[in-house]
């Protein structure tokens, strides 16, 4: 007994010795288990809801670019089908009705806050036809952008949570 007192790793607990090898075999017997192909996911590729806030994230930063959603999926590292699916329980509507919603919102923002026609603000935010985008805006808002947008300058309208954190 005297003779292990004197080893140098002997000041040492044993717990500090071992938990390197204690905490891989505990990280392996879990990954070998019935969670370990969703924790093996979750560690590489991020699981689909991750997966498809990625391209959330790109089509807010992109609103005013065509979209294809092969190209989206893609981004999500998903097939269509399965990306069309988790898009929807995350949003609650299809990509490209989340992008009309963006380029609305941001359009009804760009009215308000900067002065701009119907016209100029739905250029700016990617439609092609002016429009198209005041049958979208009035069916999205219920009244045309002018419209609105007057109502909204009014006294006593309420201030937009979306335009006031631009």
């Amino acid at each position: 007994m005297h003779a292990v007192a004197s080893w140098p790793c002997s000041k040492l607990p044993a717990t500090s010795l071992l938990s390197g090898l204690i905490q891989r075999e505990i990280i392996y017997r879990v990954l070998q288990g019935n969670a370990g192909a969703r924790l093996r996911a979750i560690a590489t590729l991020g699981d689909h809801h991750q997966r498809t806030a990625k391209a959330i994230a790109w089509i807010k930063a992109n609103y005013a670019k065509p979209i294809r959603v092969e190209d989206l999926a893609q981004i999500a590292g998903m097939s269509v089908s399965t990306f069309h699916h988790y898009f929807r329980v995350l949003t609650a509507m299809s990509p490209l009705q989340y992008q009309k919603r963006l380029r609305l919102q941001a359009a009804r923002g760009r009215m308000l806050l900067d002065g701009l026609d119907a016209a100029s603000a739905a250029f700016e935010v990617g439609y092609e036809s002016a429009s198209q985008f005041n049958r979208e805006y009035s069916r999205f808002f219920g009244q045309p952008p002018m419209r609105d947008i007057r109502a909204l300058r009014s006294p006593g309208a309420p201030v937009l949570e979306s335009v006031r954190a631009r």
